[in-house]
């Protein structure tokens, strides 16, 4: 799959996620828009590569969103891409025990940032002539489970809301889809379970060729899909 001629925006992109999706991306020509919320995290990943435009950028500001998409726009001319990888997990309590505190971390950082970003970068698309867009749930979201009623609640928010975008932009030429991971083979996960078999757990690597395939023209026929993405478990 080439990406020659296009420009992706990655949000999340200094997690290890994001920079195996950068760089699956990079390889196959595209020029990038790297979104994190940390300065610091964005040097150190991408700092020496000048080909591509880091923004640092709170999701949940819609004005940062929009300025992010703007100076995309104004260094390479549009965005053909999004690729939303921004998120988060938390285990929480039982649904009557659950704080506002939770409910209202996951459902910004999972679902709001989906939103805003919708807001700025789909009139662009429309504007544009089509474009894809591709976001990440979580295969956990298809199903409720104990202590992790918020999580998935906002993670189907997730899937919803593609669900919704699709059927309203695919008569425009836009592709909107998810993958639904399982828990994905990073430092912090390996971790947090260390007793676990990272072996069974979704390679970044691996993710990454789904997204990329999703964003590609090979995915054109494909609308409104969530795909599980399950590695080995």
């Amino acid at each position: 799959m080439s990406f020659e001629k296009r420009t992706v925006m990655i949000t999340g992109a200094a997690g290890h996620l994001g920079r195996a999706v950068a760089a699956h991306f990079a390889e196959a020509g595209a020029s990038l828009v790297l979104v994190d919320r940390q300065a610091e995290a964005l040097a150190s990943a991408f700092g020496a590569d000048t080909r591509h435009l880091t923004c640092t950028t709170d999701l949940l500001d819609i004005a940062q969103v929009q300025a992010a998409l703007a100076a995309g726009v104004e260094r390479f001319g549009r965005i053909d891409a999004l690729c939303h990888l921004a998120g988060g997990f938390r285990m929480g309590e039982a649904v009557h025990e659950t704080r506002d505190s939770t409910w209202d971390f996951l459902f910004d950082i999972n679902a709001r940032t989906l939103l805003n970003l919708a807001r700025a970068v789909v009139p662009h698309m429309l504007e544009h002539g089509g474009g894809r867009i591709v976001a990440v749930g979580a295969f956990a979201a298809q199903k409720g489970a104990a202590s992790m009623g918020a999580y998935v609640a906002s993670k189907a928010a997730v899937i919803r809301l593609v669900e919704s975008m699709s059927a309203e932009l695919r008569e425009h030429q836009i592709n909107v889809n998810c993958v639904l991971p399982t828990i994905i083979d990073t430092p912090d996960n390996r971790l947090a379970m260390p007793d676990a078999d990272p072996a069974r757990w979704v390679a970044p690597q691996a993710l990454a060729e789904v997204i990329a395939f999703l964003a590609s023209d090979g995915a054109r026929a494909i609308h409104g899909a969530a795909l599980p993405v399950t590695g080995l478990s």
